[in-house]
Parts: C-alpha cells; structure tokens; sequence
C-alpha cells in the first residue's frame, strides 16, 4: 500500500542509537529509517536521498518492449503528455542510454541542465511536463555512448536521486529495448514500480519478445499494467479508414495467453511521424484525430491509478 510522506520534527531528529532517519517521511515502515545489515554510512545515506525523493512521486511506470523499433519512446511521450494534459503532474524520464530519442520528440535537443542552490539537476520544463534524459549531456548528438552495466546504473541512480522532480503525480520511464541494465537498474533502484506497459508491433517476431518482456516484469515482482499493439494496421490520412498491412492482433493474443490486460491497438499514422520529426507531441498538436483518440482511450487505465489526491497534501 502507498502511504503519503509528510515532514514530522520527530522524525527528522536521529534516533537513540546514532542512525540518522529519513526527514521526509513520517511512516516508520519506510525502509529508509534504518541502516541495512552490511550498509556503510555513505550508502546509507545515499539511500536516503534517492527514497526521499522517490517518497514525492505518487506513480511510477516504466514504458517496456521486448525489442527495439516498436514505437516504444512514441507512446512514453505520448502516456506522459496526456497524463499532464488530464491534470495530472507528470516527469518523463529518458534512461534509453544509447539511443535518447525523448529530447528529438518533443523539440528540445541542445537543452541547457541547470542546478539549483543544493546542487541538484532541475529537469527540462516542456509546458509543465519535466523531463530528464542523457541526451541532454551528450555535446554532440552524434557521440555514441559506450558504457558498461555500473555506468548505467550510476546515471540512471543519478537521474533518480540527483534531480529535482518535486512533487509528482506520476514518473513516465522510457526504457531501451529489451530486458537489460536499464530496465533491471530501474526496477531494483525504485523497488516499488507501479507496472509496466509493454509496446509491441502485430508481427510474430516481435510478439514472441513480449512474453520475455512479461517474464520479467514477473520474476521482478513488477506488475504488468499492459500490452499496447503499434503499427497495427494504417489509417489512412483523408478519411481515417484502418487498413490492415501486418497480421494484426498479436499483441491481444500475447496478452489473453499470458494473462495480463490489453490496452488496445495504434494504427501506423503520417502524422504520428510527422510529429515526432518536428518535436511535437502527436496526442496534442493532433488532438482531433481517430488515433489520438485512441492513445486517450490506453491511457485511461494508467490515469486510473491515480486517485487525484496530490502526494503534499
């Protein structure tokens, strides 16, 4: 059960025994009040800062898929966009650490990270949405990244910990393809992930990765929230007719075998390009379409998980 973290005198006080409790929350459950067995200070208190600032975010969801060029970043940017565009307060966090498409998406590639006076990075503000990606550091868009495991971690620890992300409503988490680093960093250093949705096109090559996907959501203990098929058939850009073009309905199968909710099905949209191309949110600056009607009508089960009692209050 999630609890709401509130600043107590009491508990930002040290306890009898010398160990330093967490001073933002005031729910003695909380696995940041006490040193682990083995844990150094330093780790400790590392620990500390990263629940603390995980304590202010209400909801976090990772955007999953078992292989690459499913449209995976599209519908993170699109989850998060409409997210916001309900009311809700929304970051979107890019640990795609070799390929960073969130920045192209949504226009803001070259944009300056600033800190503010306790040294913490402040994400990037896209109309209220903030977002926070490698991309960002990168000094030439072209520079590839060539990191092992512990770097991966540490940067993904570093986006959790060292930003500033304030009070959230939910954490959009795009994650790389595949069932690696990134997304096992994720999963071990938030510990308490409110699901997964998992992206997928019709075709079997990319059904079959979708079971893996499940599969580790499940021996991670992460709950899969659902399937989304992309590319599933082409609306046609004068009368919005679909098309099928691939076998469709893979993705519903997958996720009727494997018992876990689907979400519905994106068809392959011009315009879905078009506005990724220009950096611009497809859901917004194409409100009125047949798809991004769709896209609202995915969204709603992960809006539905929260119940619009912001985490200050």
């Amino acid at each position: 059960m999630k609890h709401d973290h509130q600043s107590t005198e009491s508990d930002n006080s040290s306890s009898k025994d010398g160990s330093s409790k967490c001073d933002t929350c005031g729910v003695k459950s909380c696995n940041a009040t006490a040193r682990k067995s083995g844990e150094s200070e330093v780790d400790f208190k590392d620990r500390q800062i990263l629940q603390s600032r995980l304590c202010r975010i209400r909801h976090k969801v990772a955007v999953l898929s078992g292989k690459g060029g499913v449209g995976k970043s599209t519908i993170a940017v699109n989850l998060a966009v409409s997210l916001m565009l309900s009311g809700k307060r929304v970051g979107l966090l890019d640990v795609d650490i070799h390929g960073p498409s969130i920045p192209t998406m949504l226009g803001i590639e070259g944009a300056a990270i600033h800190g503010n006076e306790e040294g913490e990075l402040l994400p990037v503000d896209v109309g209220g949405l903030k977002v926070m990606s490698l991309g960002f550091f990168l000094r030439n868009q072209d520079d590839a990244v060539i990191w092992r495991g512990p770097l991966k971690m540490g940067a993904i620890k570093q986006f959790l910990k060292d930003v500033d992300w304030g009070d959230l409503d939910f954490l959009i988490i795009d994650s790389p393809p595949g069932t690696g680093d990134e997304p096992l960093s994720v999963c071990q250093l938030i510990g308490d992930l409110d699901g997964a949705v998992i992206v997928t096109t019709p075709q079997k090559v990319a059904t079959v990765d979708v079971r893996k996907a499940i599969s580790f959501c499940r021996q991670l203990g992460v709950p899969v929230l659902g399937v989304v098929e992309n590319m599933s058939g082409f609306s046609c850009p004068r009368c919005g007719e679909v098309t099928p073009i691939l076998l469709s309905g893979g993705g519903k199968r997958i996720a009727e075998d494997m018992k876990v909710p689907y979400l519905g099905s994106i068809p392959i949209d011009p315009k879905i390009a078009e506005a990724s191309d220009e950096g611009r949110a497809f859901v917004f600056h194409y409100a009125a379409t047949p798809t991004a009607k769709i896209m609202r009508d995915i969204v709603k089960p992960i809006a539905a998980l929260d119940t619009g009692k912001h985490a200050a209050e």
